[in-house]
């Protein structure tokens, strides 16, 4: 199961959930187990995933970290940060919600794209990072550990539904009235 989890979140980079979804039910109707994907050819597991967002580079990623997998842990996955970032195609974001969802501990903030742009436009960080990571560190600093887990989760959706990068809907948001970067009539 861990090993799904992990295969999920580095599906899902750069895609859509319905389409990270789709290609994760795919993968598990054919057996989505780490021998079965070290047996299945790259342009199998292409098809399968496709239209996964760069899907050529995660057909490589994925059968590259599957051997690892495979060798050097037995088929499951990392239990740290420090050696999950190690795995080819996997970042920060992908090893604090794999520590988080697939070994049930929080050992940091997963900060994505949505994360760092509305920490920063709700001023959340001292001052303005370039960086999720830089984000992250920031964040940690000051926000009560007991609500790391659940920040990535309600700022992602709120940033996929309403607070946009491009014409966020401010009018429709609850936090217009305290929002530093609100948009007022």
């Amino acid at each position: 199961m861990r090993y799904q989890v992990l295969l999920s979140l580095m599906l899902s980079s750069q895609t859509k959930d319905q389409v990270t979804s789709a290609a994760m039910l795919r993968l598990r109707e054919h057996g989505l187990t780490v021998d079965s994907i070290l047996q299945m050819d790259d342009a199998t597991l292409g098809q399968i995933i496709y239209p996964v967002g760069f899907w050529r580079n995660k057909v490589k990623y994925i059968k590259q970290t599957t051997a690892i997998l495979k060798q050097k842990y037995g088929g499951d996955i990392p239990q740290t940060v420090e050696e999950l970032v190690q795995l080819p195609g996997v970042g920060p974001k992908m090893a604090y919600l794999a520590m988080n969802i697939a070994w049930n501990s929080v050992s940091g903030i997963a900060v994505d794209t949505h994360v760092h742009r509305i920490t920063n436009r709700l001023k959340w960080v001292k001052k303005e990072t370039r960086y999720p990571e830089e984000t992250r560190v920031a964040l940690e600093d000051w926000l009560p550990r007991d609500l790391w887990r659940e920040i990535n989760w309600l700022l992602v959706g709120f940033g996929q539904q309403t607070c946009l990068p491009v014409n966020p809907r401010c009018n429709e948001c609850l936090n217009q009235d305290i929002c530093p970067a609100a948009k007022r009539p």
